[in-house]
C-alpha cells in the first residue's frame, strides 16, 4: 500500500487529538448485553460523529440535528457513523458504502422490514425512500456478526426503528423539526402520537425540498429534489410488554441528477406492516416477536420533466423508464433466557417481483403494460446465541441458512436490438449457510476487547444478475454465470474508558471468495457495457476514535477510518480514502457550539473501467479538508435552536465514489467527477411537547 503524508499526518492527529460527539442510546433488544444496558444518553446538540455502545455496534438518534446537514435520505444520515461513505450523483439518494462494500452486502431494514428499489442503476436505492427524522433509533452492526436479521449482510446491518409510544396514562405527544437553508432548502417533520394504557396512535410526516446547490467555484449543480412521507400506526398495548400494531407508510419524491441521463420523476412508495411483541413473559421463554410486512415502490426515469432531452446525447428524444418492485415478507422469532445463557431462535422469509415499462414520449409509458422480469423468494432459519460466563466475559455465536431462489422472466434481453433471453424462464437456487462466534471481555470497564469470526454467503441481487449485458466469459448471460459470494471476515475492537478520556478501535480482515465485480466495456450508442464476473478479493481495514473531555462543557474528539481491498488483477475498485474527523465542543448554560474538520486522503488505489453497478472507478482523486461550524441555544428541554455553516471556506471539491456529470448538463465528454456543495449555512428549530 502507498502511504501518502497525507495518511501519515491524519493518523499522528487523530491519536494526538481526540470520537465526534456521540449520540448513544440504548437500543431495544430482546436480549439487552449488560454492557449495552449501560450505555447512557449524552447532551451533544449536534450529532458531528457517532461512537460504539457495543462490540460492532452503532446506536444514533435520527431526530437530532446533524453536521454537515444532511440530504433527506438515508445514505446522509449513515455518514456520521465511521467506516460510512456514499457513492454520490449530487444532492440526494447517494448509495450507501460500508468499509468500502456496496449494495445488497448490507442488509437494510426498517422497522425490520426489508425495502427494495427498482431502478436497474440504482437510481432510488432503498435509502432514497427512507425519512430518517420519521424513526426514532438507528442502529448499524458491522461485519458478518449477527444472523438475526437476515443472511448474506457481509459488511453489515443497518436497522431504522420506531419505538412503540407507550402511555401510562391518557396523554398527546409531539416532537418534530423546522428547517432552513442555502439553496432554498426547507424541511418539516411531524411526529404526533395519542394515547392510553390500552393502546396509541402514531402519525409521522415530512416534507423535505432544495434547489441545485452551487459548487465551492460558484457552477451550479443539478441537485434539486422535494420529497414527502406520511407513516401512520394504531397500536393495541394490554400491558407495557405487549403490543401488537398495525402500519401504514406512504411517500413520493422527485430528484434531478448531475451525474444520469435521466432524472428521478417519481419515487412513490407505499408500505403496510403488522408486528407483535411480548417481552418479559417471566419464565425460560422470556420474549416473543412477530411482523410481517409489504413494500411497494413505483419509480419513473425520465429525461423531460426535470431537464430538457439533450439531441446530441444518446437519447436525443422524450423518453422514460418505469420500474417497481414489490417485497413482501416476514419474521417470527422467540428468545429464551435459563441461568447464563440466552438463546434467540425464528425463522424469516421474503420475496420480491420485479417488473418495468417503458416508451418513447412524453407520459407514452403510461399506455404500455407492465412486464415482470424476475422474481425472488428466500426462506432462512437461524439461531444466535449470549453465553454470560461472568460478569466480564461473553461468547456470543450464531448460526443461520438460507435457501434463496430467483427467476429470469425476461422474452428478451438487450433494449435497442433485443434478443431472445436464453435462460427464459430459468429458476436458480442456492443453499447459503452463515454464522459467527464472538468473544467479549469486560466491555463495560475499563478496558475492554472483542474478537470474532463470521461467515456470509450471499445470493447475488437483482442488479448483479439482471443489470449487466454480459455475464462471465462462456455463460449465457450473468443470471446464468454470476456465482454467489462467500465472505470470511475477522472482526475485532478494544475500547478504554479512564476518567475524561474515552478511545475505541476497530479493525476486521476478510477474504471474499467469488466477489462479483462490474467490468466496464467501452461506449456504445447506449454507452458503456458491463460484464458482471466473479473474482476472489481480500479486504482489510478498520476505524480508531479517541473522546477526550480537558475541561467543563468542552470536547475533543476525533475518528480515523480506513478500508483496503485487492484481487489478483490489483486494487478492489470503488474503495474509499483514508479520512478523518477531527471536532471540538462545548456548551456553556444554554448555549453551545462545535467545529468539525473532516480531511479526506487522495486516493490512488484505483482499477479504472472496473466497479460495480452504479458506476467505476473514475481514476485518482486528490485529497481535500473541509471546515464546518455550527452553533445552538436550548430555550427549554423542549425547543432547541441550531445554526450552522458547512463548508465555511467554500472550498472546491469532489468525493472519490462518485459519478461523472451527464453531458445533458455541459459537463465534458472526460470524466469529470461530480463536485459538492460549497458554502452552505442552515437553521434548525427541535421541538417536543
Amino acid at each position: 500500500m502507498t502511504v501518502h503524508p497525507l495518511s501519515r499526518a491524519l493518523a499522528a492527529a487523530v491519536l494526538g487529538a481526540a470520537v465526534a460527539a456521540p449520540a448513544w442510546a440504548t437500543p431495544n433488544h430482546l436480549h439487552p448485553a449488560p454492557e449495552v444496558a449501560a450505555v447512557t444518553q449524552l447532551d451533544g446538540v449536534v450529532v458531528l460523529g457517532v461512537a460504539p455502545i457495543a462490540a460492532s455496534t452503532f446506536v444514533t438518534d435520527p431526530k437530532l440535528p446533524r453536521q454537515p446537514v444532511p440530504a433527506s435520505d438515508g445514505a446522509d444520515y449513515l455518514k456520521t457513523i465511521p467506516g460510512f461513505s456514499t457513492l454520490r450523483s449530487g444532492g440526494t439518494n447517494g448509495d450507501p458504502v460500508l468499509r468500502g462494500m456496496f449494495g445488497s452486502r448490507i442488509a437494510l431494514l426498517t422497522n425490520d422490514g426489508a425495502l427494495s428499489g427498482a431502478c436497474p442503476s440504482r437510481m432510488d436505492n432503498a435509502m432514497s425512500y427512507i425519512a430518517p427524522e420519521t424513526y426514532d433509533r438507528l442502529t448499524v452492526i458491522k461485519g458478518p456478526q449477527t444472523v438475526l436479521w437476515g443472511g448474506g449482510a457481509s459488511a453489515g446491518t443497518v436497522r431504522f426503528e420506531r419505538e412503540i409510544p407507550y402511555f401510562d396514562r391518557p396523554g398527546v405527544r409531539a416532537q418534530g423539526s423546522v428547517l432552513a437553508g442555502s439553496n432554498d432548502r426547507n424541511d418539516q417533520v411531524l411526529d404526533l402520537s395519542a394515547g392510553t394504557p390500552r393502546g396509541y396512535v402514531r402519525v409521522a410526516g415530512n416534507r423535505s425540498e432544495a434547489d441545485d446547490y452551487a459548487d465551492g467555484e460558484g457552477r451550479e449543480v443539478p441537485s434539486a429534489w422535494k420529497k414527502w412521507n406520511t407513516d401512520a400506526a394504531i397500536g393495541w398495548t394490554p400491558d407495557e410488554d405487549t403490543v401488537l400494531e398495525l402500519s401504514a407508510d406512504t411517500g413520493d419524491a422527485r430528484a434531478r441528477y448531475a451525474g444520469r441521463g435521466m432524472d428521478g420523476a417519481r419515487f412513490r412508495r407505499d408500505s403496510l406492516g403488522l408486528r407483535f411483541e411480548k417481552k418479559h413473559i417471566g419464565g425460560v421463554l422470556d420474549a416473543v416477536a412477530a411482523n410481517v410486512y409489504r413494500n411497494e415502490v413505483d419509480h419513473v426515469m425520465d429525461n423531460y420533466s426535470l431537464r430538457d432531452p439533450d439531441p446530441a446525447s444518446s437519447m436525443p428524444m422524450a423518453m422514460a423508464s418505469n420500474v417497481g418492485d414489490t417485497s413482501q415478507g416476514g419474521r417470527v422469532a422467540a428468545t429464551w433466557q435459563k441461568d447464563r445463557w440466552e438463546i434467540t431462535a425464528g425463522v424469516d422469509g421474503r420475496q420480491s417481483e420485479h417488473r418495468k415499462r417503458s416508451a418513447m414520449g412524453r407520459g407514452a409509458y403510461r399506455g404500455v403494460a407492465w412486464s415482470e422480469d424476475a422474481r425472488f423468494r428466500t426462506l432462512g432459519a437461524f439461531a444466535e446465541s449470549h453465553w454470560h460466563l461472568d460478569e466480564a466475559n461473553h461468547l456470543m455465536s450464531g448460526l443461520r441458512v438460507d435457501r434463496a431462489t430467483v427467476e429470469d422472466l425476461r422474452a428478451t434481453t438487450g433494449s435497442m436490438m433485443p434478443m431472445p433471453n436464453p435462460t427464459a424462464g430459468q429458476r436458480r437456487g442456492e443453499t447459503l449457510p452463515g454464522g459467527f462466534v464472538r468473544y467479549e471481555h469486560d466491555m463495560a470497564g475499563r478496558f475492554g476487547w472483542y474478537a470474532g469470526i463470521g461467515h456470509a454467503e450471499r445470493m447475488p441481487d437483482y442488479w448483479e444478475l439482471f443489470s449487466p449485458t454480459y455475464g462471465p466469459q462462456g455463460a449465457a448471460n450473468a443470471f446464468a454465470g454470476v456465482r454467489p459470494e462467500r465472505t470470511t471476515q475477522l472482526d475485532a475492537g478494544l475500547q478504554y474508558r479512564a476518567g475524561n478520556l474515552e478511545a475505541w478501535a476497530s479493525v476486521y480482515a476478510g477474504r471474499i471468495d467469488d466477489y462479483i465485480l462490474f467490468d466496464y466495456m467501452g461506449g456504445g450508442m447506449m454507452g458503456s457495457s458491463t460484464r458482471a464476473r466473479n473474482v476472489d478479493a481480500d479486504i482489510a481495514g478498520g476505524e480508531l476514535g479517541v473522546d477526550w473531555k480537558p475541561g467543563h462543557g468542552l470536547k475533543l474528539s476525533g475518528v480515523l477510518a480506513y478500508a483496503w481491498g485487492e484481487t489478483a488483477q490489483g486494487p478492489l475498485p470503488q474503495m474509499p480514502p483514508l479520512e478523518a474527523r477531527l471536532s471540538a465542543g462545548g456548551e456553556h448554560g444554554d448555549w453551545s457550539w462545535g467545529a468539525l474538520l473532516r480531511i479526506v486522503d487522495a486516493q490512488d488505489r484505483v482499477s479504472t473501467r472496473q466497479g460495480n453497478v452504479v458506476g467505476r472507478d473514475l481514476g485518482p482523486s486528490a485529497g481535500f479538508a473541509v471546515f464546518s461550524l455550527n452553533s445552538g441555544y436550548r430555550f427549554s428541554e423542549k425547543l432547541q435552536l441550531t445554526a450552522g455553516i458547512d463548508n465555511l471556506f467554500d472550498r472546491a471539491y469532489s468525493e472519490h465514489l462518485n459519478l461523472a456529470g451527464n453531458s445533458s448538463f455541459g459537463y465534458p465528454a472526460a470524466a469529470e467527477r461530480i463536485a459538492e456543495p460549497g458554502r452552505t449555512a442552515w437553521v434548525k428549530l427541535n421541538f417536543a411537547y
